[in-house]
């Protein structure tokens, strides 16, 4: 530790510059760190930022004496068992000063060596009640003072008068009753009065044991010792007195300030005990406020892990549904690839015979209009008139084949999978044609194709989105109905719209029919896939596929197609 860290440091409040310089100097020349303030009101400044170890101030300052300046520190929880020593040259200031909360009085006109034991008795003080006992101390209690005297009277008459001060007082007539009141089971005393005068007793060495004993104490505040002597002693006893360990010198003739002595260094112990118990009772509860705060932040981060593994589960739930999605898709797209090879494939297979057929066809057809009519009876020109309308009859048949192939290769499509220009009406006749099956002649369609007659899309989009919803309206009514397809166009859309005369689709199931393999029909009649692809092919353009309620009271789905593909 630094020599300037280690030195005491005092507080000086004094308005006299000179008194201020001199008793300063001799401050500093023995051992202290002195810092002055002239005035008690700038003194409470100066202590609202640094606590010195004493302080030493005058009883006559201006503005704030010195009796209110030290009521003031005792009102503070900060400063009220600060030590203050109090100066003065009127002849009432020592009462005055210690009835007011002065630790201890000496005045101006004193020895200045008095002055500087009277110092290091008040740190000597402070320094051992630095290590006294922690919290757990009632909060109230009376002062136990002990007090040494050989005289039965006056032994009396102190312990009365202490007693009607509220302490609770034990009297010794000589060393060894104060030796074993001292070490008594239990005995904790905050101040011992010894008479150093006594007949009976050496009383400087009475003074040495207790102070050793004090000294040795492992736990408890060490008490207060106040010397007890006879009118104005001498300054060599003073010394000795207070060389022996005692705190404080007493005349016995004034007993007056000898009680307002123990008072104030009774008070002053209640003080410290009472600091240390709030300081453990805050110590306790900071820590408990950490503990809580310490288990509030780990409930904190248990949740946000509890929430961090509930959302990696719902993540990680979302990705295998995605992928089980992704994975009917899949397989879905390559059912429908195979399809699509297999329509294009049959297709081709039967547009060739099917062009052969035709070609004879037509020309048996143009032979038969050259035959002439056979003389004779007329079974030969019956049999030729049967012949031209069966030829005739094939012509329609191979007509309605040759129909039924173009549609399948408009259907498949599978040269033409990127986005162009389709023919919304073409195509919709086309689906039409190729579900009349279903249709047939139960079910009615009405056409309003008031939209854009070119959207730019995938011929995929109203070849299998649109062959898809009709084929589940048809399913949807198997008593008959009716189907309305319509066309729209707004200033940014081409909107499709399909509605039936069905049952409709209820609030609860709309947000599940575009899920892959929900479906309501019974099973074996249905995947569940028709409207998935659906959904996911309108996705693919931007676009959406909602379900309504139609105006006659079955399901309307709504295709949206944004004008923005028109450019890509």
């Amino acid at each position: 530790m630094s020599g300037e860290a280690a030195r005491p440091r005092l507080l000086l409040v004094e308005d006299s510059e000179t008194q201020a310089l001199e008793l300063r100097l001799l401050l500093e020349g023995r051992g202290f760190a002195v810092e002055r303030c002239a005035t008690a009101e700038a003194a409470l400044d100066h202590l609202n930022t640094r606590l010195p170890d004493l302080v030493v101030a005058d009883y006559h300052l201006p503005g704030m004496n010195g009796d209110e300046f030290t009521r003031q520190l005792r009102l503070s929880l900060r400063t009220r068992a600060l030590p203050l020593l109090m100066l003065t040259g009127a002849r009432d200031g020592e009462r005055q000063g210690l009835e007011s909360g002065a630790d201890a009085y000496v005045a101006k006109s004193a020895d200045r060596d008095l002055l500087i034991l009277r110092i290091r008795a008040l740190l000597r003080e402070r320094k051992g009640g630095a290590s006294a006992e922690g919290p757990g101390v009632a909060a109230f209690r009376r002062g136990r003072v002990l007090v040494i005297d050989g005289s039965a009277t006056y032994r009396t008459f102190l312990a009365g008068v202490l007693g009607q001060e509220g302490h609770a007082v034990t009297a010794a007539d000589g060393p060894e009753a104060a030796l074993v009141a001292l070490d008594a089971p239990g005995a904790a005393f905050d101040c011992v009065t010894v008479d150093l005068l006594g007949p009976a007793y050496d009383g400087l060495d009475l003074c040495r044991a207790i102070d050793r004993r004090r000294a040795l104490a492992e736990s408890g505040a060490p008490f207060h010792l106040v010397g007890i002597a006879g009118s104005a002693p001498a300054k060599d006893f003073l010394v000795a007195a207070f060389a022996a360990g005692a705190d404080d010198v007493v005349s016995k003739e004034d007993g007056d300030v000898l009680v307002m002595r123990v008072r104030g260094l009774v008070r002053r112990r209640l003080l410290e005990e009472d600091n240390r118990r709030i300081a453990g009772e805050f110590g306790d509860r900071e820590r408990a406020l950490e503990r809580a705060r310490a288990e509030a932040e780990a409930a904190e981060a248990r949740a946000q892990l509890a929430g961090a593994l509930e959302q990696a589960n719902r993540d990680l739930a979302d990705a295998n549904r995605k992928l089980t999605e992704a994975q009917a898709k899949l397989v879905q797209a390559a059912k429908m690839a195979s399809l699509g090879e297999l329509v294009a494939g049959i297709a081709h297979e039967i547009n060739n015979p099917l062009a052969f057929i035709l070609a004879h066809q037509g020309t048996v057809e143009r032979l038969l209009g050259e035959v002439p009519a056979p003389p004779g009876d007329g079974v030969a020109e019956r049999a030729l008139a049967k012949a031209r309308d069966r030829v005739g009859s094939m012509r329609m048949g191979l007509t309605r084949i040759q129909d039924l192939v173009l549609n399948l290769r408009k259907f498949s499509r599978l040269d033409e999978g990127e986005l162009s220009r389709v023919n919304v009406p073409d195509a919709i006749e086309t689906v039409l044609a190729l579900i009349q099956h279903k249709l047939g002649g139960r079910i009615a369609v009405e056409r309003d194709f008031s939209g854009r007659p070119e959207i730019h899309c995938t011929p995929a989009l109203l070849n299998q989105v649109v062959m898809n919803i009709l084929g589940n309206a048809a399913d949807a009514m198997p008593e008959g109905g009716t189907i309305r397809v319509v066309t729209e166009s707004t200033g940014d859309t081409d909107i499709i719209r399909i509605s039936d005369t069905g049952p409709g689709i209820s609030e609860d199931l709309r947000e599940k029919i575009f899920e892959p393999f929900f479906t309501t029909k019974p099973v074996g009649s249905g995947t569940g896939l028709g409207l998935a692809i659906a959904y996911s092919v309108v996705q693919a353009h931007s676009g959406s596929l909602t379900v309504e309620t139609a105006p006659g009271g079955g399901a309307c789905f709504v295709i949206g197609i944004p004008r923005q593909a028109d450019s890509a």
